[in-house]
């Protein structure tokens, strides 16, 4: 069984993911270890729920790999975790994770947007900062925006609370060189938006979709250790000390 947790990143996802990949929504805690329970031999993680709830811990998904599970993250609150987890087994995908794991990007607000509920398909409603970013980048290599628009788009997006983040804010409050290309630049953000959550989404998309429905040998360099917060939160697992 595959298992993919996915939201706003990839909200047309039933439409595209292959027939094989169960979707589940974003995740949160003991949702990984749900899915182990369930049969769970491979899952993808990309979007999960961290504000009102609490996230997806790093500790299940060391008992999914521990267990011989393939777990891969792109894009959002996987690429954190896999970046996080990497050095452990878990497998990151794409440009997003290849920015956390290096260090070029630390910000967890980075990834963040708000979206509608399940009921109306988890539409996203705010443009996370990496999406801008990469847009951003885009542009002015095509010399589309100079480099001192650049830069002043960039500061105030990353001035603003993750949940006001839009194309249109940016544009509206950005100490741009020259105010009266506001509207040109508006059009230029609206028309070239680059969505690299969707861009490394879709790489994980195809291979969770390649990858064996079978569990891995377990690794021998390292043993999960269930300490007592683990034991009290999912009792119900037998594990040896």
């Amino acid at each position: 069984m595959k298992i993919l947790f996915v939201g706003p990143t990839l909200p047309d996802a039933a439409e595209i993911a292959d027939p094989g990949i169960t979707l589940r929504g974003p995740a949160q805690k003991g949702d990984i270890v749900k899915a182990l329970e369930d049969g769970a031999n491979a899952i993808g993680l990309i979007d999960g729920f961290f504000e009102n709830v609490a996230p997806v811990w790093h500790k299940e998904i060391l008992f999914a790999l521990s267990q011989g599970v393939r777990v891969y993250g792109a894009a959002s609150m996987g690429a954190l975790r896999a970046a996080e987890c990497a050095a452990f087994g878990m497998t990151g995908i794409g440009r997003i994770f290849e920015a956390y794991v290096s260090g070029a990007l630390a910000d967890d607000a980075a990834v963040a947007q708000i979206h509608a509920p399940a009921e109306l398909g988890y539409r996203p409603l705010s443009e996370p900062l990496v999406n801008i970013e990469a847009t951003l980048q885009a542009l002015a290599e095509t010399g589309a925006i100079d480099e001192a628009e650049r830069a002043a788009l960039q500061a105030s997006a990353e001035t603003m609370y993750f949940k006001s983040l839009s194309y249109a804010s940016i544009t509206k409050t950005a100490a741009l060189p020259d105010p009266a290309r506001r509207p040109a630049i508006a059009a230029l953000l609206r028309a070239h938006a680059v969505n690299q959550k969707r861009i490394d989404a879709l790489q994980l998309l195809d291979v969770l979709a390649a990858c064996p429905d079978a569990r891995q040998e377990a690794p021998h360099d390292w043993i999960f250790q269930a300490n007592s917060l683990w034991r009290s939160a999912f009792h119900r697992l037998e594990i040896a000390p």
